[in-house]
Parts: structure tokens; C-alpha cells; sequence
């Protein structure tokens, strides 16, 4: 629980406030509350109406959009970009490179990776790396409206499609496509799932129908796949 108003941080006109006891800089929009035990660092933007829970750490030049939830102890790193109304439960790390479009969930422990081929130290041992992105800082995308499931970690140079659904437990290795279900340890695509979240079809692994129609029986959307690729038919989609 957000502890009473006074206590917490909340946010009526847009303003740039120091959160005590760091002294460090951030900007929130109108309505957004933020727990006094959370670590915000400079030049983090916060829409309107974003709660923020308990011992969440955010890094610097990090932007979060209206009407998000950051569940507690989450960790998102430096110059990560977050879109509006995204929901993200507690422990999960989001790493720099990730970039998460508007509608997202990322469930309970979800973990992202931005290096391929990571060393603490240089081949003789004497010399820390650096943890500045450089060269091999490899980017990640979570396209509107996807669903990451609890427990999965997620690679890096990829993307998960629009409307996706990552199965709880899933390792992704490889780019997931609009409208997918991809599950299992590398996650592989298994099916075709509606923007309401229902189940359309569930196919063998990677061999989505070349052409057929998938009404939505639950919210009645229709979608078609055309090549192997699902497109929304839905008139009321932008």
C-alpha cells in the first residue's frame, strides 16, 4: 500500500521535485504517486497518473508515460523509453537498449538482456570492463499492446510483435511476430492470439497457416492470416 497522502509523493501541478533523502531530480506529471522508499535518478520524465511502488529503482534519462504502474522493486535502467498505460509487475529489470511501446505488460520477474556475449573483466583479469553501452549493447523493442508472462527472460537484437503473448517462463531468442503465442526454452511461436487475449489458433511450432480466417468468438474481432503474417481486419483498429 501507498502509505497516506503527506507520506508519499504525489504529484498535482507537472513539476520538477527532489526526492528526499537523495536530493536528486525528476520530473512527474499530475496525479502520479510515488513511494518514498523508491530511488529516482536526474532527468527521469514521468507522465500523469504513474504509481511507482516500494523500492523501485529507476536510472537517469529514463522517460515513463501516462498512467503507468511500476511494481515494487523493479529495476529499470538508464535511457530506457516506456509508453503510456504499460503495466509492470514487481522484480523486474529492464536493462538499457529496451524500448516498450504503449499497452505493455511484463509479469513478475522478467528479466531483459542487452549483451550477447557479456565478460566482467578484460582477458587478463586486471581491468573491469566498462558498463557504458558501447558497440555490443545490442537493442530490444516490445511492440504495442504485447504481454510478457512471468519469469521469462528476454534476449536482445529482437523485437516482440504487437498484441504478442510471451508464455510465463519463456526464454525468447529471437523476434516474435504480431498477434503470436511463442512459449518454451527458446521460445518458439505456437499460436495466433486476439488483442483481447484469447486464444485464436494454436499451430505446430513456427508453421502458422499460410491463409484463414480467425474470428474472435469473445470480443468479435476478425483477423486473417495472408503468408503466414496475421493482419487485423477490424474497423475499429487505427
Amino acid at each position: 500500500m501507498f502509505p497516506p497522502n503527506g507520506k508519499s509523493l504525489v504529484h498535482d501541478p507537472l513539476t520538477v521535485t527532489p526526492l528526499i533523502p537523495t536530493g536528486l531530480w525528476y520530473q512527474a506529471g499530475p496525479g502520479t504517486r510515488v513511494h518514498p522508499s523508491a530511488i529516482l535518478e536526474q532527468k527521469v520524465v514521468l507522465g500523469s497518473n504513474v504509481a511507482i511502488w516500494d523500492n523501485v529503482h529507476i536510472r537517469h534519462d529514463t522517460t515513463i508515460g501516462d498512467e503507468c504502474i511500476i511494481g515494487e522493486k523493479t529495476y529499470i535502467a538508464y535511457g530506457v523509453r516506456i509508453g503510456h498505460r504499460c503495466k509492470i509487475n514487481n522484480m523486474v529489470s529492464i536493462c538499457t537498449a529496451v524500448t516498450i511501446a504503449d499497452g505493455v505488460m511484463i509479469s513478475a520477474g522478467t528479466v531483459f538482456t542487452n549483451d550477447r556475449f557479456p565478460r566482467a573483466t578484460t582477458p587478463d583479469l586486471l581491468h573491469l570492463r566498462p558498463s557504458e553501452p558501447d558497440e555490443t549493447t545490442l537493442p530490444t523493442h516490445v511492440g504495442e499492446g504485447a504481454t510478457i508472462g512471468a519469469n521469462c527472460t528476454i534476449g536482445n537484437d529482437l523485437s516482440i510483435g504487437r498484441w504478442a503473448m510471451i508464455g510465463m517462463g519463456s526464454v525468447v531468442t529471437r523476434s516474435i511476430p504480431d498477434f503470436a503465442l511463442a512459449l518454451g526454452v527458446p521460445a518458439q511461436v505456437v499460436g495466433i492470439v486476439c488483442k483481447c487475449g484469447q486464444l485464436l489458433l494454436k499451430h505446430e511450432p513456427g508453421k502458422p497457416p499460410a491463409e484463414k480466417d480467425l474470428p474472435c468468438l469473445t470480443c468479435q474481432r476478425s483477423y486473417k492470416t495472408i503468408d503466414g503474417v496475421t493482419r487485423d481486419l477490424d474497423p475499429r483498429s487505427p
